[in-house]
């Protein structure tokens, strides 16, 4: 049940530490928080994380990790955006667009001229109008043991400097997705 003295007003922080506990305190806890078990893929965990805390409550996270990349064989560097939560409880209030607003502010201070992430089908219409950008073709993605698989969720990207342009051709992420 939504809590209607939430004033939208907390602010994005900077993480300490984020793990499983942390989680867990968003989501609830389960075997796929994220929908996306059955895909049977390995995930990166990310490195820099931003929350939202309500009544000491962690309830919304983004976290960030810098990859490496190759558009067309030209190898370049993204900032990978992941474990974006929100607790469900508290959903349709802004704290997507707070979270992942203060991860980019802090991406833009990384070097890579563009995030990316990767999202299933239901959640890209949130990403669009937070300003993100679908990619037209598959992303190979490294998986132990297979060397590099397409991936099945949709792939966008957002320019974290003006006049970065997402440039054309065949994408690989040059290691495990986040």
């Amino acid at each position: 049940m939504p809590d209607d003295r939430f004033t939208g007003t907390a602010a994005a922080v900077r993480l300490p530490r984020y793990a499983k506990t942390e989680q867990d305190e968003i989501l609830g806890g389960g075997a796929d928080p994220f929908g996306v078990a059955a895909l049977g893929m390995t995930w990166l965990p990310k490195e820099v994380h931003f929350g939202i805390r309500h009544g000491g409550r962690l309830v919304a996270h983004a976290g960030l990790l810098r990859l490496p990349v190759a558009v067309d064989g030209a190898e370049s560097e993204v900032v990978g955006v992941g474990g974006v939560a929100v607790a469900p409880g508290m959903q349709g209030r802004g704290l997507a667009r707070r979270v992942v607003a203060a991860a980019l502010d802090h991406a833009r201070t990384m070097g890579p001229p563009h995030a990316l992430l990767f999202c299933r089908p239901p959640l890209v219409a949130l990403y669009r109008r937070l300003g993100w950008h679908p990619l037209a073709g598959d992303v190979l993605v490294e998986q132990p043991g297979s060397g590099p698989v397409t991936m099945p969720l949709r792939t966008m990207t957002t320019p974290l400097h003006e006049g970065a342009a997402w440039p054309p051709g065949a994408v690989r992420l040059r290691s495990l997705p986040m």
